[in-house]
Parts: structure tokens; sequence; C-alpha cells
């Protein structure tokens, strides 16, 4: 049958399985809009704010469902209001399409009205990206673009489509979606019985997860794996909910502001074995010092990786959970008392805590009093990046995969809310928290109109100290004390009357005694909720690597405060 080119495109995602989009409307893409007003049966728009919050909320929706993600915006300014989104999905191998529309093929180069070259922009930020230059070309573009993106280590893939394609009609045929093969070609026999005797061969082992074990859906596979090693396990930021909190082998984050007991474990341990995990330098800190004992083992999707960062004495390439599978199957079980209660011991010499019982609002007790009614109410949480993610990525109890995320590559202020919406629509009836700073909220609040207008059940919880707390706390360590431009507190904006004017609840609580209460209230709202808890400036993230030191060289916090 003869279709436009936006049509088209609406069949083909379809075609995906594809039943939502967050976008925003404009002048280049006015076709595709007219089409989605015929389609609203079969495809769910979202109207965001900006179109960075269409970005982060198409990729919240992927991180928390497993689907590729999607996200429109119009030319010029609209492409480009995508771009911080789309890295951010780039650097967390978050699988999304990100289409964007751009002034008719005659006008392409001539400086037109809201041109860009939008794929060169791109280029560096995605798997992948496409200009479509003929319209009986378009259908294969969208589902080639669809398979990239789920494809082997996933990622954005952008689709520019010139305004005159989505006007051109051509014949469109049904197909069904491009198969997405394991990668698992690399999984020879020879690469796992190197990896095994490494394996048994070593007396202290510790697994570092990363997001790729996520990605993989690979959670079972891992806890085997950590089990008949017997062996301790850390995560990244981005491997937050990959392996069990509760697990008596899990030892908490690893890096800059990981635990004691990891950082210690890494380098005291005589073989690390990194799993999805690309050894960034928030997690290795100096290089010359990281692990520097070990044989590291490396087991990704992506041979990119492989001796990037860190060079590895043995590696297997290809999908996670295949790899752990097969490894599973040839490792004899070890049972190594002697280093897991080296690693018990670390836990009970270095606990997460803080000053409890203090008559303050401690960020730290928001966060664990958070966690427990998040789990109890089956919550996701999303958080903004900053001191507040930090402290959520050490007091959340996260015990499954895809019930946390945050930005953890580019480390993207604004991502939390557009992501908390792509969560909410992404999981019905299912609340989110959304753990934000003062700096953040400044940043994206504009979708808390997003929320209410589809009356999403997004909870954000404020740790308001007033200032850029993560850069203020680098220049009081680091930098003598010089605040330069780290301070809000001039003429403080009242969070609270700005939700309301949003039409959203809002609370600001300043005692411990009200956190319970007004989170269980929030809950049971199921609508768009502001809380502004007033925290202490001077309230700091511990422990910490300063930056050029080593893992083993952190610094546990004033007084022992945190540890």
């Amino acid at each position: 049958m003869k279709l436009t080119g936006a049509e088209i495109l609406l069949e083909c995602l379809l075609e995906q399985g594809v039943n939502t989009i967050f976008g925003y409307p404009g002048g280049a893409v006015l076709p595709i809009y007219d089409a989605l007003y015929k389609y609203s049966d079969k495809l769910n728009h979202y109207l965001v704010s900006h179109e960075q919050g269409a970005a982060h909320a198409a990729d919240g929706y992927a991180r928390t469902t497993g689907k590729v993600g999607v996200c429109l915006a119009t030319s010029g300014p609209g492409a480009t209001n995508l771009v911080t989104g789309i890295a951010t999905a780039y650097m967390d191998s978050v699988p999304m399409v990100a289409i964007t529309g751009n002034v008719a093929l005659p006008l392409l180069g001539k400086d037109s009205f809201q041109e860009v070259d939008i794929t060169g922009i791109t280029m560096p930020i995605t798997k992948h990206n496409f200009i479509v230059k003929n319209v009986e070309h378009l259908a294969d573009i969208i589902r080639r673009a669809f398979n990239i993106a789920a494809q082997g280590r996933q990622g954005p893939v952008l689709v520019d489509i010139p305004r005159d394609i989505t006007l051109t009609t051509t014949e469109y045929h049904y197909k069904p979606p491009l198969p997405t093969t394991l990668e698992i070609s690399h999984l020879t026999a020879q690469s796992l019985e190197q990896a095994v005797e490494m394996l048994q061969t070593a007396e202290k082992p510790l697994v570092y997860a990363g997001g790729g074990v996520i990605s993989a859906n690979a959670t079972a596979e891992l806890t085997e794996f950590v089990e008949l090693l017997d062996a301790p396990c850390c995560t990244s930021a981005m491997g937050i909910g990959g392996f069990p909190y509760s697990h008596p082998h899990h030892v908490g984050t690893i890096g800059m502001h990981g635990t004691a007991t990891s950082n210690t474990l890494a380098t005291d341990c005589d073989c690390l074995v990194a799993i999805g995990a690309r050894f960034s330098d928030r997690v290795t800190s100096n290089i010359s010092r990281f692990a520097p004992n070990a044989k590291i083992l490396h087991i990704d999707i992506d041979p990119a990786e492989i001796n990037k960062n860190v060079q590895t004495h043995h590696h297997i390439i290809g999908d996670v959970k295949a790899a752990l599978a097969r490894l599973n199957r040839l490792i004899t079980p070890r049972k190594d008392s002697e280093w897991l209660n080296l690693a018990n011991n670390l836990k009970a010499k270095y606990p997460t805590k803080y000053t409890a019982n203090s008559p303050d609002l401690k960020p730290q007790y928001i966060i664990e009093r958070l966690s427990q009614l998040a789990a109890t109410n089956n919550a996701i949480t999303v958080t903004e990046v900053g001191q507040h993610q930090m402290w959520a990525c050490r007091y959340m109890q996260v015990e499954n995969p895809r019930r946390f995320i945050t930005s953890g590559g580019l480390g993207t202020m604004g991502f939390g809310l557009g992501a908390a919406i792509g969560t909410a629509i992404g999981n019905p009836g299912v609340p989110v928290f959304n753990i934000a700073g003062d700096g953040c909220f400044r940043m994206n609040n504009i979708e808390l109109a997003t929320a209410v207008e589809y009356n999403l059940p997004v909870i954000t919880v404020i740790l308001n100290n007033h200032v850029l707390g993560m850069v203020r706390q680098w220049q009081s360590l680091f930098f003598g004390g010089r605040y330069s431009h780290t301070d809000l507190r001039t003429k403080t904006t009242d969070f609270a009357k700005l939700a309301e004017a949003y039409n959203a609840t809002a609370y600001t609580i300043t005692k411990p005694e009200e956190v319970d209460s007004t989170i269980l209230q929030a809950i049971s709202l199921k609508a768009p909720v502001v809380i502004n808890c007033e925290i202490d400036v001077d309230d700091k993230v511990f422990p910490m690597v300063p930056p050029g030191a080593g893992l083993d060289q952190y610094v546990l916090g004033e007084n022992s405060e945190e540890s």
C-alpha cells in the first residue's frame, strides 16, 4: 500500500513493538505529528516541556523496561536539545532511537532556517546515525536503527528525516523486526578454559560487576558465578542492582566514593574479575595503583573496551549472560573462608554509617528510610547527579536490576526528572522516586509540568543544602574553601511553592521524625509530589579517594563520621 513517509515511520515503529514516544513538535516534524494524530489509538505520544526531557524520558523508559526508548524532535534547536540526552544514553549503553526532522532536501547545507547538521553533531555520541535522502529507504533505515540500538553493546541511534521525505508517498510493506543475534562467536573453549584456570588458581578473587550485567539480564548467572567462586562482589554505580545488596558476598560500590571494603579488597586481591564494566576513571582512580597485586580477567561484549583503560591478563568477549552461564558449568566450586572472612571483617570495621539519632535532618537518614519504604512499595529509584547521587548509591539497598538508575558515564545534572517520567510511563502504577539536589532541580523542574499533565506517581526528593554540593565539597577539600559560584543561598527559591505553581503537591521537611510520614503520604497520592528536605550545607560524601590517589588511599571523613 502507498503511504507518506510520516506514515511509514509510524508503521515501522509499530513493527518494532513501539507504543510510547516522547517528543516535542515543530515545523520540520509537522507531517509526522499530523500522522500521529491519526495513529493516536496505536501510539502514545507524551509531550515533554523541553526536548532534553524527551531524551532523558526515553532513556529512563529503556533502562527500566529493557525496551528501546524513542524520542522525537524537530530540526535545529529541537534536535540540538536532544544532544545531552543522547550523550547520556551513549555513555551508559542505553538502547534509544532518536528521530529528528530536518529542512527539505534542496535546503540542506544552505544555512536554512532551523537547520543544523545533527548527524555530524551526534556522530561521536551514537552507535550509528542516518540521514534519509530517499523515501524508499526510510522503512529499512528505521528497522536497521532499532536493530543497531539493541544489538551487542546497546546504545543510541539517530535518524534524521528531511521534511519533504515525510510528505512523499511510496509503497510500504510490513516486515517483522530484524533478529537480534547473541554475541557468542568469541566464546571459544580455549578462551573459557584459560579463564577457568585463572579463577581456580586464585586465592583472593574479587568480582567487579558493571552495568553490562543488567543490560544482559545476567543477575542470576552473576550470583551463581560469585557463589561458585566464593568471592566478594563489588559493583560500579551502573551495576547497582545487578547483584543483590543483601547477599552476604556483596561489599558495595567501588571507586572514588566506593566503600572502604571494596577499595581495600581491590588493592589486596590476586584476581580481579571485571564483568560488563569498563574500568572508568571514577572506579580505578590512579591506574598505576589499581589492583596492583591482581591478574585481571575482563568479560565484556565490546572488544573496544578490552585493554582500553586497564591491561588485562585474559579476556572473554561476548554476551555476559552467555559467558557466565558457560563458565559456571566449568568452575569447580571453591570454599575460601579466609578471604571471605577478611571481607566480612572489613565490612564490620568500615560499616556504612553516619551520625545516628541526630536531631538534625541528615541526608543519609533520608536515603536510608526512603530505601526501606521504596522496597516495601515496590518503587523504582532514579537519581540526579552530585552528592545526593553518591549518598543514594551508598544507602539505597537495591535487590533487583532495573530498580535503580543513574547517569553514570556522563554525570548529567538534569537527568533525573525526565528519566523518572519515562520510568513511570514504562512501569504503570509503580511509584518512582527521583532523588535530586537543589542545583539539579533548578535545571529540570520544568518537567514537573509533564508529570502533572499525565498525573504520574513521580516523587522528587530534594536534598536541599542551598549549594552546588559536590563541587563545593571539592572546593572545601582541595581548593582551600574558596567557594567560587557554588552558593545558591543569596535569594533562595522556595521549591515547595514552585511545585505548587505547577499544580504538584509539595512538602518541606526539616526534622528526622517527618521523613517516614511524608514519604508514605506522597506514595499514597499516586501523583506528582515534591519533598523539599532542608539539610546542612556542610554534609559531605565519604569515603572519598582524592584525585590522583590510589583506591587504598581513601579518606574516611571528618571525625570518621561516615565510612
